[in-house]
């Protein structure tokens, strides 16, 4: 009996044991689930605060390996580059403490530029001096590369769109510069540089018409580039087929990427509605058709109201930015970010009253 007893005494140590080294192993589990999981969805400045965590955050964050798969995980905007008239550049955080970059002047590029456009963590800017060559760049690394001499001339104030898709199957940064320029033929004509490679080329495409195109406008969605124009229509190439079509606009409004689609956000006194492109062929239908072009999928009214400014022109659009869940107002010297999926305001003040243009930038430590 006294046998047994001991054997039921020890029956019920052994899951005490054995439930202790269990909850050291899920500690030891969820480090590993943080520093291989969590990590690569957080943007550059929060991650390079974290390499002072411990030497393993610090290894893991400073490889190759990591960096490409942040650059893939982490796609949210964080604030926007900013060159006021006089050529200063700044960058305004839509939260500091979480994004930011280390030289918001660019400094490190090889000669004062004017920025252009960006695209998930990639920053184009084209040069003063000589043929005003573009750089590609990224500003968390300070890494670039100085693009070829184009062929044609793309004017003072090109018409250009960065397109860089992170891949997982891609460790090298494979992008394109798409630019539409102003044609001999009166038209537009588009001119390509592939990171690829190496070199711009000319498409065969010429499109026709009177129409102006709003540089700073373009926008990539889902392999097809977009321009606002002059005429309150939007102009669109097509990257796999070369096509130029013409898509009727909805007043004055801003483009962007939402869910992989082409949508508009509109800002008229307190109402702020963002609608989706869900037919881009209304014009190749029949009449009396009840297909709509345009579907509104977000309204809601602020809690002010901006004066109407129609007609605009791209220095003077309310709304700067949409895409994905968040789109981006200037109000007097305010930016106010909207999250459509939460449906929070944000506040951002910033340094300056007026700027010449404002780019878009993700917070990425994409390897150039």
């Amino acid at each position: 009996m006294e046998w047994l007893d001991e054997r039921k005494m020890d029956r019920g140590k052994k899951p005490g044991k054995l439930l202790g080294n269990k909850n050291s192993k899920n500690h030891m589990d969820l480090q590993d689930i943080i520093r291989e999981s969590a990590l690569p969805f957080l943007p550059a400045k929060s991650l390079r605060r974290f390499t002072g965590v411990c030497r393993e955050w610090k290894l893991q964050i400073s490889t190759p390996f990591f960096a490409h798969n942040q650059s893939y995980s982490f796609r949210d905007v964080s604030g926007f580059f900013c060159q006021s008239p006089s050529g200063a550049l700044s960058f305004v955080s839509l939260n500091q403490m979480a994004y930011g970059v280390p030289d918001p002047s660019l400094k490190f590029l090889p000669e004062p530029v004017d920025i252009r456009c960006s695209s998930n963590g990639l920053l184009c800017c084209q040069g003063r001096t000589g043929y005003r060559a573009y750089y590609i760049c990224n500003p968390v690394t300070q890494k670039w590369k100085k693009l070829p001499e184009t062929t044609a001339n793309h004017g003072t104030d090109p018409a250009v769109v960065l397109v860089f898709e992170p891949s997982l199957l891609n460790f090298v940064a494979e992008y394109k510069l798409v630019v539409s320029f102003a044609s001999d033929l009166d038209g537009y004509e588009f001119e390509i540089y592939s990171s690829i490679d190496g070199s711009w080329r000319i498409s065969a495409e010429i499109s026709f018409g009177k129409m102006k195109l709003l540089p700073r406008t373009g926008v990539h969605v889902n392999g097809v580039v977009y321009w606002s124009s002059s005429m309150g229509r939007i102009f669109s190439f097509d990257l796999s087929c070369e096509r130029s079509t013409i898509i009727n606009n909805i007043g004055s409004s801003s483009l962007g990427a939402v869910n992989g689609k082409l949508h508009t956000a509109c800002l008229l006194g307190s109402k702020l509605s963002v609608s989706e492109l869900s037919n881009a062929y209304t014009n190749t239908m029949q009449m009396n058709s009840s297909a709509k072009q345009w579907q509104v999928k977000h309204a809601v009214t602020l809690n002010f109201s901006v004066p109407d400014l129609y007609p605009r022109s791209y220095d003077k659009e309310t709304v700067l930015f949409l895409g994905g869940d968040v789109v981006v107002i200037r109000h007097e010297k305010k930016l106010i970010s909207y999250n459509m999926k939460t449906k929070e305001f944000t506040e951002v003040i910033t340094e300056e009253d007026t700027y010449s243009r404002m780019v878009p930038y993700v917070n990425s430590l994409v390897e150039i």
